[in-house]
């Protein structure tokens, strides 16, 4: 027996200017797009089990445009697999603010979804052998997430953030309303956990994934492709309850994303700035056209940034979706009391300076907490930051 396990779909996404022929955001058509994909996908394996595993739309009041076309194609997946068993349990993104506020979840109740879109549910489905508790991420704490003997099989599939598996500057970046840690799920009661809420495919346990998005959704795109495995970017888990294998299913994003090679521009002029970015725009295999490309250059300083040839820039920009010339400065350096030019202290000279002598539990481990310091501020440093000097260069 086979499940499919999906997520993080935000349907009605949208980002940057452009628009399509008829008029809507360009890559709310792209995201549109890759989850038709995935849903064909799907179809295509004829799995007996489907479980989705949050944030289907980006908001809680999405589009009409949204709604429909989530609509259709959740009938097309009902319509062409009329036996498989559909589980949903909502999302933050899904869940309306004030409790005033109806979910729009309830509407694929209409055509056979089980939906937990308030509270927790579970489902049991006596024909399969199999119990399904869903557990949507809404305000009021976690249930007790207990099996059920009658099943043979139980199922878990819940949005949350696992404290221990997200890291910390996604978890800080996102907030999930339900944040509880791996020790939590009790993994042992269950034959699979369906994961959703951190974009990036995750494998939690041999039984326990996050499936991660069907596409670059998130509030920071870079961060995904930094933290992705190449083979393994956007798409779902399908699982075998019998032989316990995972199989990861990719689904081709509907735009590519390219984050280039970072360029240190440390004594160099304008002009061999201008020159390096320019090769680097011509190694782009198959050109940047229509495609969302980022270029970070590193200590440049405020004069450089002015003096680049921005006529080229702004061609990057209208020939691809989006182009991002991320330019950022040179640390500042100070004079100590001779008089000599001496080098500011950078933030992670002064974080790990400050975690390595400030007095702390004798049990906790000093060392562990300086490496995960280190790797935060790595981490957010995936995050475009734009150079207030020179804001013509910085989408």
């Amino acid at each position: 027996m086979r499940l499919v396990h999906l997520s993080d779909f935000h349907l009605g996404y949208r980002q940057y200017q452009r628009l399509t022929p008829t008029g809507i955001n360009q890559r709310e058509a792209d995201v549109a797009g890759t989850f038709k994909r995935a849903i064909d996908q799907v179809i295509a394996i004829r799995p007996e089990i489907v479980l989705i595993a949050g944030d289907v739309f980006h908001t809680s009041r999405p589009s009409n445009a949204a709604i429909l076309h989530a609509f259709r194609q959740f009938l097309k997946l009902r319509t062409e697999l009329p036996e498989t068993k559909i589980v949903m349990a909502a999302g933050d993104h899904d869940t309306p603010r004030t409790s005033e506020s109806g979910s729009i979840m309830g509407l694929f109740e209409q055509i056979g979804i089980s939906v937990a879109a308030a509270e927790a549910k579970r489902f049991l489905f006596e024909d399969l052998g199999v119990a399904v508790l869903a557990v949507p991420d809404v305000p009021g704490g976690t249930p007790i997430l207990t099996a059920d003997d009658r099943a043979a099989h139980n199922l878990l599939v819940m949005h949350a953030n696992l404290n221990d598996v997200v890291p910390q500057y996604y978890a800080d970046l996102d907030r999930s309303t339900t944040r509880l840690s791996r020790a939590d799920l009790h993994l042992e009661r269950w034959s699979y956990v369906a994961l959703g809420h951190y974009h990036v495919h995750q494998k939690v346990a041999e039984n326990a994934y996050y499936s991660g998005s069907l596409d670059y959704t998130s509030l920071n795109v870079w961060y995904d492709l930094s933290e992705e495995h190449p083979k393994k970017r956007k798409g779902f888990v399908e699982f075998d309850l019998d032989t316990r294998k995972a199989t990861f299913h990719s689904v081709a994003p509907s735009r590519d994303f390219l984050d280039l090679d970072p360029i240190n521009a440390r004594d160099m002029t304008p002009a061999e700035v201008d020159a390096i970015v320019a090769r680097t725009i011509e190694r782009v295999r198959g050109g940047i056209a229509d495609k969302i490309v980022r270029l970070v250059i590193r200590d440049i300083p405020r004069q450089v940034s002015r003096e680049l040839d921005h006529r080229v820039i702004r061609e990057y920009k209208r020939q691809a979706l989006s182009f991002i010339l991320d330019a950022r400065k040179p640390e500042s350096t100070r004079r100590d009391a001779a008089g000599a030019p001496a080098r500011r202290p950078s933030v992670v000279d002064v974080v790990r300076e400050q975690l390595s002598a400030r007095q702390m539990p004798p049990d906790l481990d000093r060392g562990r907490l300086v490496e995960l310091g280190m790797k935060y501020l790595n981490d957010a440093d995936a995050f475009p930051v734009a150079a207030a000097s020179a804001p013509e260069v910085t989408t």
